[in-house]
């Protein structure tokens, strides 16, 4: 067999078919030039972003950041993730043991939901999972999540593998319930 050939007829594409998703921890500030080389090579990749406007001395610039800094998720196969784990920027896939571990698809759907929703959403501590309401009304109908307080009506939604969150401004017609 040739060094590095992959003679099965998969292709990347075909793997990503029914798969979970995964975490992979990059290299600090790379995590959209390792998720574009992921999409080259035809995996299904997130890097769930907001924007920020820094201010320096003589300008002010609105710039892009990683709501997960360090980390990217994907959805590949398992048992063939070499070609995950040879993609420059790539530190490691977050495993139990030797085992990756699956993300639940229910903590990214409420991410994806977020980012489509075009609320304000930010980097927050990891907040463990605990007391969990319901978003009743609005564009984020239906999600669940851990609220900071009432004064600044912020949501927290968490990833548990990666064991960070997001803080998601929530406006004052949001209704929350109980979960």
């Amino acid at each position: 067999m040739i060094a590095g050939t992959d003679f099965s007829s998969k292709t990347p594409t075909d793997q990503n078919r029914c798969r979970d998703w995964y975490a992979i921890q990059v290299r600090p500030r790379g995590e959209f030039f390792t998720a574009r080389i992921l999409h080259n090579k035809g995996f299904e990749h997130l890097v769930p972003h907001y924007r920020i406007t820094r201010r320096w001395s003589d300008r002010k610039m609105e710039i892009i950041l990683p709501l997960f800094p360090g980390y990217i998720f994907c959805k590949f196969d398992p048992e063939l993730r070499l070609p995950i784990l040879t993609t420059a920027g790539v530190i490691r896939i977050l495993c139990s043991g030797s085992k990756p571990v699956s993300i639940d698809p229910a903590e990214i759907e409420a991410v994806e939901r977020v980012m489509k929703s075009g609320c304000s959403a930010k980097p927050h501590t990891y907040v463990p999972i605990g007391n969990k309401v319901l978003i009743h009304e609005g564009p984020l109908a239906g999600l669940e999540g851990i609220v900071t307080g009432y004064k600044n009506r912020q949501l927290i939604l968490s990833v548990g593998v990666v064991q960070r969150s997001i803080a998601v401004e929530l406006n004052d017609c949001t209704t929350l319930v109980a979960a």
